[in-house]
């Protein structure tokens, strides 16, 4: 049994295909299967059914997988130890990053790395929360950028930055003419949401109290934040905005955002990462080029209030 085999299984775990997994591993399709079936025949078991398609593991090989993702991890850390010692900034860093701030704060971030430390390279995935979990557990991500608490023991939160939510309205909505809003006073059936699945989603329905509004037919969902702003400006609706969506506003464009009372609602974001995490000198790195881009009074908590991610 070798190391280079359990990265073949665990890499043909992940992506269910032959083919795609050899070219994960930059390595030949027959490679890799002969070296998985290798592993097999020392093992006496079938780590994999190949009469499905996709791929799947047998029961027993989903066990040998698990152990072989730990196994990896270990090794991981042993290089990661060496690279560290040698004081060298390179290497791989998986990041998961939440869609509703991947636009806002990835294109500063990317720009950053990229110019301070050409030796890193980045690998974003564009996921919901709950998928970044997951990938963390299963040591297909470093890190993720992900609005908390988690509630989950099994991951570690450091605290970005605290993120005001503003009212976006339409010039046709009742609202305009209001500097400020209360939650109570925004109608459930002019609101735009993203879709099931997506935190913020969850924060809204926190925050405008919307959960005993079962029968509410919200009319339209999408994934994106841009998407709500302009089906907004369509239409006499309301949306919630995260403020690095907002930042860049012009002043005419302002006129549509308007403040919630004190205590502020605001959702806490944060660099998360499993309890057996590696690459420790890359992650610390990526947190301090993170917070060199947001302002300074966002990373205080101040007059604002954390709405809960849960239903």
């Amino acid at each position: 049994m070798t190391l280079t085999q359990l990265e073949y299984i665990v890499a043909l775990d992940t992506h269910r295909h032959f083919v795609l997994a050899s070219e994960k591993c930059f390595v030949t399709q027959p490679t890799l299967s002969m070296q998985i079936q290798k592993l097999e025949e020392e093992l006496g078991v079938k780590i994999f059914d190949r009469t499905k398609q996709p791929v799947i593991p047998t029961e027993i090989g989903a066990s040998i997988i698990a152990q072989a993702r730990v196994v990896l991890r270990d090794a991981g850390l042993i290089r990661q130890l060496i690279s560290e010692q040698k004081d060298s900034m390179s290497g791989e860093i998986r990041i998961g990053i939440i869609p509703t701030i991947a636009p806002y704060l990835l294109p500063p971030l990317f720009k950053n790395i990229r110019e301070k430390y050409p030796q890193v390279n980045l690998v974003v995935r564009e996921i919901i929360t709950e998928e970044i979990v997951q990938e963390l557990k299963n040591n297909r991500l470093d890190c993720g950028i992900v609005v908390t608490p988690l509630k989950d023991s099994s991951i570690k939160e450091d605290v970005l930055f605290y993120e005001e939510l503003f009212v976006y309205v339409s010039k046709n909505n009742a609202l305009y003419d209001k500097k400020y809003v209360l939650p109570n006073e925004i109608d459930p059936n002019q609101l735009w949401l993203l879709e099931e699945g997506h935190c913020f989603r969850s924060q809204i329905l926190n925050l405008c109290e919307l959960q005993k509004f079962s029968a509410i037919n919200f009319r339209y969902e999408t994934g994106n934040i841009e998407t709500l702003k302009r089906m907004v400006d369509k239409s006499d609706g309301i949306t919630i905005l995260p403020e690095l969506a907002v930042m860049e506003f012009t002043k005419p464009q302002m006129k549509f955002v308007k403040q919630l009372k004190e205590p502020r609602p605001a959702r806490e974001v944060s660099l998360v990462i499993h309890r057996d995490h590696l690459k420790t000198k890359l992650i610390q790195t990526l947190k301090e080029e993170i917070l060199a881009i947001v302002p300074k009074p966002m990373q205080k908590l101040n007059r604002k209030k954390v709405v809960d991610i849960s239903y």
